[in-house]
C-alpha cells in the first residue's frame, strides 16, 4: 500500500555559526532521500553572519531555502520561518544541532501509527565541536507532572504537526533561552497529545558558545520567570538549580565542601523569596539533606538544550 505523500518542514535558525552549519545542512540533506526524496524542505532564517556562514548558505542554495539580514533572535527567526513553511509535519533543528540518519523517517512512522499523535520526540544525546559523544540526553517517556519538574525533550529530536501551530500558535518571542521548554509545557498544559519515539534522532552540540552554557544565570532566570508564568509555581528543583547557575556563572567549580553547599543554600533560598514568598517545607528539607548526605560528584546540569 503506498503511503501518501508528506512533505516535512525543516527550520533551522542561524547566526555566526559557520564552523558548525554544514554539519546541520548535510545532516538534513541526509534524510531527504528514498521515499522522503523531494518531500523535506529546509528553510535557514540567518540573522546576518559575518562569520562564512551566508557565503555557505548560498554553496547549498539549490538545497535549501535561506534569508540574511539582522532578524529580533533565535525565537523570531525561528517563529518567522515557521510561517513561510509549507509542511504538515515541523520541526526546527538549531545551525549547531543535527540529525541522526533515518530520524525524520522515524518521526513521520510514528505520525501515521498514531493518527491522534500531536508531538514527536525521540531519543538523543549531547555532542561536542568534534562531534564526540558527551552523554545521553535524559530522555523520558511521557507526563506533563514530570515535565514541570524537568525539560526530559530533547528539543532537535522532536516534530509536531501543523495543526498544533494553529491551535497554539507561535514560540513566546519574549523567550531568548527557554522558549522550547515553553512551548511543551504549554502544549502539553493545553492537552496536546506527546508520543516518544525509543529511537536517537538527533544531537544537541554542548559547547563554549551555546547560550545557556555561556549564561546560565540569565538563562535559569528566564526558565522560573517562565515556569511562575506558566504553571503559577517554580518546583524546587528549579529553585535549586538557580543557585547552581549562578555559581557556575561565577565561575565556582561545583564542589561536596560544606562552604559551596553553604553558599548553593543561601542563593536556594534567595530563589524561594523571590519567585515563590517563601520556601517550602520541602526545599528545606531539601537543602537540610544537601548537608547531611553530600554526594561524592557534583554533576554540571544542562538545563535545556537551546
Amino acid at each position: 500500500m503506498n503511503r501518501p505523500p508528506v512533505l516535512v518542514s525543516v527550520i533551522t535558525p542561524s547566526f555566526q555559526q559557520g564552523r558548525f552549519i554544514e554539519r546541520t545542512l548535510e545532516s538534513v540533506r541526509r534524510q531527504n532521500r528514498g521515499t522522503l526524496a523531494g518531500l523535506i524542505e529546509h528553510i535557514v532564517m540567518d540573522g546576518g553572519s559575518t562569520d562564512g556562514t551566508v557565503e555557505i548558505l548560498e554553496r547549498w542554495g539549490d538545497r535549501i531555502f535561506f534569508t540574511t539580514a539582522p532578524d529580533d533572535g533565535q525565537t523570531a527567526a525561528i517563529n518567522t520561518g515557521m510561517a513561510v513553511a509549507r509542511g504538515e509535519i515541523l520541526a526546527y533543528l538549531n545551525s549547531d544541532d543535527v540529525y541522526c540518519d533515518g530520524a525524520i523517517a522515524a518521526a513521520l512512522a510514528a505520525f501515521e501509527n498514531d493518527p491522534l499523535a500531536d508531538v514527536v520526540y525521540g531519543d538523543a544525546e549531547y555532542i561536542d565541536e568534534q562531534e564526540r559523544i558527551i552523554a545521553a540526553y535524559p530522555t523520558e517517556e511521557w507526563s506533563l507532572d514530570r515535565l514541570k519538574l524537568v525539560c526530559f525533550l530533547c528539543q532537535p529530536a522532536v516534530f509536531f504537526r501543523r495543526r498544533v501551530l494553529q491551535r497554539f500558535g507561535m514560540l513566546d518571542p519574549r523567550l531568548h533561552y527557554c522558549m522550547d521548554y515553553e512551548y511543551w509545557l504549554r502544549l502539553g498544559l493545553g492537552g496536546a497529545r506527546f508520543v516518544h519515539v525509543p529511537v536517537k534522532l538527533a544531537a544537541s552540540r554542548i559547547h563554549a558558545d551555546t547560550k545557556t552554557i555561556g549564561r546560565p544565570r540569565e538563562a535559569h532566570t528566564e526558565i522560573n520567570d517562565m515556569l511562575s508564568e506558566r504553571i503559577g509555581t517554580v518546583p524546587d528543583n528549579w529553585l535549586q538549580n538557580f543557585g547552581y547557575a549562578v555559581l557556575d556563572g561565577r565561575g565556582i567549580a561545583r564542589a561536596t565542601s560544606l562552604p559551596y553547599a553553604a553558599r548553593l543554600a543561601l542563593l536556594t533560598l534567595g530563589a524561594a523569596f523571590r519567585w515563590t514568598g517563601l520556601p517550602s517545607l520541602s526545599l528545606l528539607r531539601m537543602i537540610a539533606s544537601s548537608f547531611l548526605r553530600r554526594p561524592s560528584i557534583v554533576p554540571r546540569r544542562i538545563a535545556i538544550d537551546a
